[in-house]
């Protein structure tokens, strides 16, 4: 079993916490369902733990901002750089992929178009399709996205891996085990519904139809996939 460690670096909507369980709960729930288990380190409130004795990392999404560079995420910018040095497998998810990206040299910041909310369409690039993570789904597959800051500029030596139609860098790839994306793999599509509820205004603000972002939303099971396609990939890399 590989020894997975999720890195919360936020928490979810009291409602969505209630219903359905806070962000790290959502990893563990899918990554239960396959057979897998993670241990939990809050960021935010706990030590750096050691690089030694994990196979794989998950970084969450949060409600914070990157380009805030609180103590804590800045914090985790030379962990996160030594952890890639070391080849340590890692997946970060919204927050944890505009984090990954600041940490390895590119920018990320308010996306000059606004919020992306809702089930959208992503694209694999062609490299995401020889991807050994990402090139198991379809070209173009659904996934939950809800974010107002995006990677602006990836690091020179990232892949593109998935991009969209308001987001050109939904997917990279920083080396051999390192990916990071703008969706999110861990939202139901309940999930995905509470929080556009929690959005409407400000959507309606920036000119979206928030009632025809949630009429829209759908199960996205190939980007949901991606949990536990990371945590086999580390489960056939790690010692028996």
């Amino acid at each position: 079993m590989p020894r997975l460690l999720i890195v919360k670096t936020g928490d979810a909507f009291p409602e969505v916490v209630e219903s359905h369980g806070d962000f790290e709960a959502l990893f563990q729930q899918a990554l239960a369902r396959a057979g897998f288990s993670a241990t939990v380190f809050d960021a935010r409130h706990a030590p750096l733990p050691a690089l030694e004795g994990i196979d794989g990392l998950y970084i969450t999404g949060s409600h914070a901002m990157v380009s805030d560079a609180e103590p804590w995420s800045e914090a985790l910018k030379p962990w996160l750089v030594e952890a890639r040095e070391r080849n340590l497998a890692m997946l970060g998810v919204c927050y944890g992929h505009q984090l990954m990206a600041a940490a390895f040299g590119g920018v990320s910041d308010y996306h000059p178009a606004g919020r992306e909310s809702g089930t959208h369409a992503v694209t694999l690039t062609d490299a995401g399709r020889d991807d050994p993570l990402l090139g198991q789904l379809p070209k173009r597959f659904p996934a939950q996205l809800t974010h107002a800051q995006s990677v602006l500029q990836a690091p020179k030596d990232a892949v593109i891996l998935a991009r969209n139609a308001h987001d050109g860098y939904q997917a990279l790839r920083y080396g051999p085990r390192q990916w990071s994306v703008q969706f999110h793999p861990e939202f139901t599509a309940e999930v995905m519904r509470a929080y556009l509820a929690r959005q409407v205004d400000k959507l309606r603000d920036q000119g979206q139809d928030p009632e025809a972002l949630l009429e829209s939303i759908t199960v996205t099971p190939e980007a949901g996939s991606l949990l536990t396609r990371f945590a086999e990939a580390v489960a056939s890399d790690s010692p028996s």
